[in-house]
């Protein structure tokens, strides 16, 4: 991925260029990575809600769907995204994980009950609620994954 960023970094006007530094490269490697693995956890919070909606209704189904995308993304993260960062065992790595991403997890989950609370489509179909949690924690769970828990 940063290679193909260096590449696009070249074609860029000088002024841009001046202010594409290799720290932000990186970064911004980091955050498109982090963009596909939270697409993948999109998938399995989607699906587990799908799966368990019946046994737990809307609510119950998304907060287990949550612990089993963020347990997804970690692993993801840890293997992928910032391969080699972060130290300590794999246990107390998930546990900062989910720990530095309890206010990601309040935005999510606050957007996923407010949909399906009070948009009828949202609730029929839940995926609309769950897409709409991962983008609003995004932003927030990457700046703390950097920070806290893949440093």
């Amino acid at each position: 991925m940063q290679s193909v960023l260096h590449r696009l970094v070249a074609i860029l006007p000088a002024g841009l260029r001046a202010q594409a530094t290799p720290a932000r490269v990186v970064m911004l490697s980091q955050f498109i990575m982090f963009g596909v693995v939270g697409v993948i956890g999109l998938i399995l919070d989607t699906g587990t809600v799908y799966a368990l909606r019946g046994w737990f209704g809307l609510y119950g189904a998304g907060i287990a769907a949550y612990f089993v995308a963020a347990s997804g993304n970690w692993v993801l993260n840890r293997l992928w995204t910032f391969r080699g960062q972060g130290s300590g065992p794999a246990h107390r790595q998930w546990m900062r994980f989910l720990a530095a991403n309890l206010a990601g997890f309040v935005l999510n989950r606050g957007a996923y009950a407010l949909m399906v609370t009070f948009v009828a489509a949202a609730a029929r179909e839940p995926v609309l609620a769950t897409s709409a949690g991962a983008i609003a924690g995004l932003l927030l769970n990457f700046h703390l994954s950097r920070r806290m828990v893949f440093r």
